[in-house]
């Protein structure tokens, strides 16, 4: 073994690479599972205990004499691979790569939540598998409710309390209410989920964005002021506002807000169909039972919601006229909203 340790040393030192591969075939040979000194240490297990020392430390130089002439090869390889390899133009322009851009629904969001945050709301959210408590039965849904219906809700799980995909985020204003201390303003951005065909105007996955404030002698004039300040921020100071009476279960009274239509200044159009009016949101007075519910006393408070779909805000602000070029994917319909956004 002494003199199998002699001849790889003297090996070792005379060792020369033109290129990185002869630097790693010598390390496979030396150092690798089956190398020459790997082997010499399996047999090291063999030696007589009164040479162990002295060959155990020859050992250990050979390995290290390998491991820093390995090291000391690569460097003068890599140097002259820098000195005589092609030189690099840096002057020269670059590889063309496409850019992404945002998504018109991400923007509209964010534009949203940014108006009603300068308004004082904080944002809250909720889980998208819900219970049947928190999406129907806290929000003073009746049992017979179509809404509760499997050709309206995606069920998980029946029981007592089913489980299902939330259908709108006022499931997340629920639990605000049951957990949040009064007074409580908040807007509650969310994906939701419906059993409806697919088509240009309907989606069985659309966005909401949902609203709620409630504190002591808030009325009727409080939602209408704040659904008209929103309107002039996303729509332009021009914009102008109707409210037709409307029902909803967690809400009374309750109405349909209608924007006058920023395409033709309320002339009438195709896009408003004639009338000079779009459509954007619900809204209402939180139904006392609603409030009760959660442990509120309605005779105390009092609040308003709000509700509206970002997916139609977006086809508002931006003439989408189909809902389904939101969800393909299609580089060529985001990169329309590259000068927009």
């Amino acid at each position: 073994m002494k003199q199998r340790i002699e001849e790889l040393l003297q090996e070792i030192q005379e060792l020369k690479a033109q290129k990185l591969q002869d630097i790693e075939e010598y390390r496979i040979r030396l150092l690798g599972k089956k190398g020459a000194i790997t082997k010499l240490f399996e047999d090291f297990r063999e030696v007589l205990p009164e040479q162990k020392r002295e060959l155990g430390q020859k050992l250990n130089t050979l390995k290290n004499l390998a491991s820093s002439k390995l090291e000391e090869l690569k460097e003068k390889v890599g140097e002259s691979i820098l000195q005589n390899g092609p030189k690099n133009d840096f002057t020269k322009p670059g590889d063309k790569f496409d850019l992404g851009t945002r998504h018109p629904i991400s923007v509209t969001r964010e534009e949203i939540i940014s108006i009603f945050s300068k308004f004082g709301y904080a944002v809250a959210e909720g889980p998208e598998i819900e219970d049947d408590w928190h999406v129907f039965g806290a929000l003073n849904f009746p049992p017979e409710h179509p809404a509760r219906d499997m050709q309206d809700t995606f069920f998980i799980s029946q029981s007592d309390n089913p489980v299902l995909l939330r259908t709108h985020t006022s499931s997340v204003q629920v639990r605000a209410m049951e957990r949040m201390p009064l007074p409580i303003r908040i807007v509650c951005p969310g994906r939701v989920f419906r059993n409806e065909a697919i088509s240009a105007r309907a989606h069985c996955i659309f966005h909401q964005v949902e609203g709620l404030y409630i504190d002591k002698n808030v009325s009727f004039a409080d939602l209408k002021q704040a659904v008209l300040l929103f309107a002039k921020e996303m729509f332009g100071e021009q914009t102008k506002i109707r409210m037709r009476p409307s029902y909803f279960p967690f809400t009374e009274p309750s109405a349909e807000v209608d924007v006058s239509c920023n395409i033709c200044g309320g002339k009438g159009c195709n896009i408003c169909k004639g009338t000079g009016w779009l459509e954007i949101m619900g809204c209402g007075m939180v139904d006392p039972n609603v409030l009760e519910a959660s442990g509120i006393d309605h005779k105390v408070y009092s609040g308003f919601a709000f509700g509206m779909g970002v997916e139609r805000i977006a086809m508002l602000k931006w003439q989408v006229k189909d809902l389904r070029l939101y969800f393909e994917n299609d580089v060529r319909f985001l990169r329309e909203f590259e000068t927009v956004i």
